[in-house]
């Protein structure tokens, strides 16, 4: 006959299987718990600011102005240190983070010096061909959102065809501004769009009105002797030359700066004192229906960019004047979504992601004040090409339970890699019709691999091959090579103060045989270029480097210039009216904001 065991034994034996069963569980969990989070297919939440520079937030070393929300968002997931935009500006780099796919892929790189879409009214815009993140979600069972910024265009051969308008590209809802905010939208405010232009057609004006007066003045009193019909030439052609000056830049705030409610327009102009409250309010009230999920919200803000309307409660509030202000109401935004994430009970199951669209626009001033925003330690900045300052961005993610809080992450990662990451998460397959750029985070996010899928990535300015960067794996070494570089004006001062942005090409460029080579892994501020006299790695790098863009550039094919001339000048029959052309003016928001600031 078996003794009993005693009592002490077996709570030992109990608790030695608990322990087992707990081992075993969290186990499974790590094998299995990736697997069932995929299954349930996270809300994806992704904020994009507008010129905001990676010098500009506190987690990336700013230290006066207040982003406590953007802080968090950092310390409760990962954060990106070498996270790089495809485009220096803002039209090419938002159709590359849209596509995955370098904007030379599908037109939305300029030959010209337009470089952006420059009118609601243009016919330029992301080709209907082009696959968005957003139509392939769409395809996965979730309901797509953008509220904010577009600037992919419009229309293409009538005011109502919206062959460009973001539900054409798979967003089931937008409102927001399908174009950019500039210095126009706001009155008082020095003029923005083409500035040289606008001057040249109104000289022209000038001239020949001051000749139609004088040579009607010298028929009259009879000191010359002229045709009428000749003196009535002259005055057609400059009321054509006037025309063309009023109608496109005395009414650009009825023309560019308007909100749209899915097809419809609903404020022209806008009202930008309550800009902010409108694009929060519509956030959060997508969020809200939607919180059964699965979604997709992408929240384009139209902060940090000039001329930066910031509504009063934060004016003046910043150490770093109308910019650091902008900065710190873009961050109560991102905080007030965050609430709403968490009061819904969303925060487990929503993948969040928050960078820029490229660096800070360093001539943006008014007298001495600066209203761009600051690069940090890197060299350049919006438009520049292929310098750092404009390039290198934010990139923050957070996914609580799925991704390590408070980790940082400092290999080579792209605005391109969220469309293969969202469409990943969403359970979707990557087109295999064409050539996608980007690479999918979550095995980098996750520490699956210690490397990211990029080796070299391609800077252009424009069309124009500006740079490139090598990331070396088996020594860890990040080359950089320049094939051309902005001449800056004053030469010494970092940026072309004497045009406002920096050209791509002409005699605004300096092109470089052999190219300018830094070594970016030990002088990120591009300060020191490399030489064969002082590296002798220099030749098999550049040779290299040479052999990968002969690559990349095979993948290339030819495509229609969205930003050609003809595609971004002012066309009236494009333009979006709330009122029957000209007389477009609306206030439909009137009513509409419910003091959520």
């Amino acid at each position: 006959m078996i003794a009993p065991l005693p009592c002490t034994v077996i709570a030992a034996i109990l608790f030695r299987m608990y322990i087992l069963t707990a081992l075993t569980s969290s186990l499974c969990w790590n094998m299995f718990g990736l697997s069932a989070a995929m299954d349930s297919k996270p809300n994806i939440l992704l904020f994009l600011a507008d010129d905001l520079g990676i010098g500009d937030i506190g987690c990336y070393g700013n230290n006066t102005i207040r982003t406590p929300n953007i802080d968090r968002l950092a310390r409760e997931g990962v954060k990106l240190t070498q996270h790089i935009a495809a485009a220096s500006l803002c039209t090419p780099s938002r159709a590359a983070f849209l596509t995955g796919r370098y904007p030379v892929r599908s037109g939305m790189a300029s030959s010209n010096r337009y470089r952006a879409l420059q009118w609601n009214a243009g016919s330029g815009g992301l080709p209907a061909n082009e696959t968005t993140f957003a139509r392939l979600l769409q395809q996965q069972g979730y309901t797509t959102g953008l509220i904010g910024k577009w600037h992919q265009g419009v229309n293409c051969e009538s005011f109502s065809d919206h062959c460009h308008h973001p539900l054409n590209h798979g967003f089931d809802y937008f409102y927001g501004m399908p174009f950019t905010l500039l210095n126009n939208c706001q009155e008082n405010k020095p003029p923005e769009l083409d500035v040289a232009l606008q001057a040249k057609l109104w000289l022209y004006s000038q001239i020949i009105i001051l000749a139609v007066l004088t040579l009607t003045a010298g028929k009259l009193i009879g000191l010359i002797s002229i045709r009428w019909k000749i003196i009535a030439c002259f005055t057609f052609v400059g009321g054509i030359f006037f025309i063309s000056w009023y109608s496109s830049y005395g009414f650009v705030r009825y023309w560019n700066c308007i909100l749209m409610r899915n097809h419809d327009v609903a404020e022209q102009p806008m009202r930008l004192e309550r800009t902010a409250s409108l694009m929060l309010k519509e956030a959060v009230s997508f969020i809200k229906r939607n919180r059964h999920g699965p979604f997709l919200l992408f929240v384009s803000f139209l902060h940090v960019h000039t001329p930066l309307f910031t509504s009063a409660k934060f004016l003046g509030k910043s150490h770093h004047g109308l910019y650091g202000d902008n900065v710190e109401e873009m961050d109560w935004m991102v905080g007030r979504l965050l609430n709403v994430i968490d009061k819904e009970g969303l925060k487990n199951n929503t993948f969040i992601y928050f960078a820029s669209d490229h660096g800070g626009f360093l001539e943006a001033h008014r007298g001495n004040a600066q209203l761009g925003g600051w690069n940090g330690i890197y060299k350049g900045g919006k438009g520049m090409g292929g310098w750092e300052g404009g390039i290198r961005v934010p990139g923050i993610v957070r996914w609580p339970g799925m991704l390590p809080a408070g980790t940082v992450i400092n290999e080579l990662t792209s605005l391109m890699d969220i469309f293969p990451t969202v469409v990943h998460l969403a359970g979707g397959a990557m087109p295999q019709d064409r050539v996608i750029d980007g690479r999918t985070l979550l095995p980098l996010l996750q520490g699956r691999v210690q490397h990211s899928g990029h080796e070299f990535m391609f800077h252009y300015c424009g069309v124009f091959l500006h740079a490139v960067r090598w990331h070396q794996k088996d020594s860890g070494t990040v080359w950089k090579a320049h094939y051309a570089t902005p001449v800056f004006q004053p030469e010494a001062s970092g940026a072309c103060f004497g045009r406002g942005i920096c050209p791509c090409f002409g005699d605004g460029v300096t092109h470089h045989d052999p190219p300018l080579l830094f070594d970016l892994s030990q002088d990120p501020s591009e300060a020191n270029p490399l030489s064969a006299d002082t590296e002798p790695l220099f030749d098999t790098v550049t040779r290299r480097i040479g052999k990968a863009v002969e690559e990349h550039l095979k993948t290339l094919t030819p495509v229609p210039q969205q930003l050609s001339p003809y595609n971004n000048i002012w066309k009236p029959w494009l333009q979006p009216c709330c009122g029957t052309f000209p007389f477009c003016w609306c206030d439909e928001e009137n009513n509409k904001v419910h003091g959520m600031l």
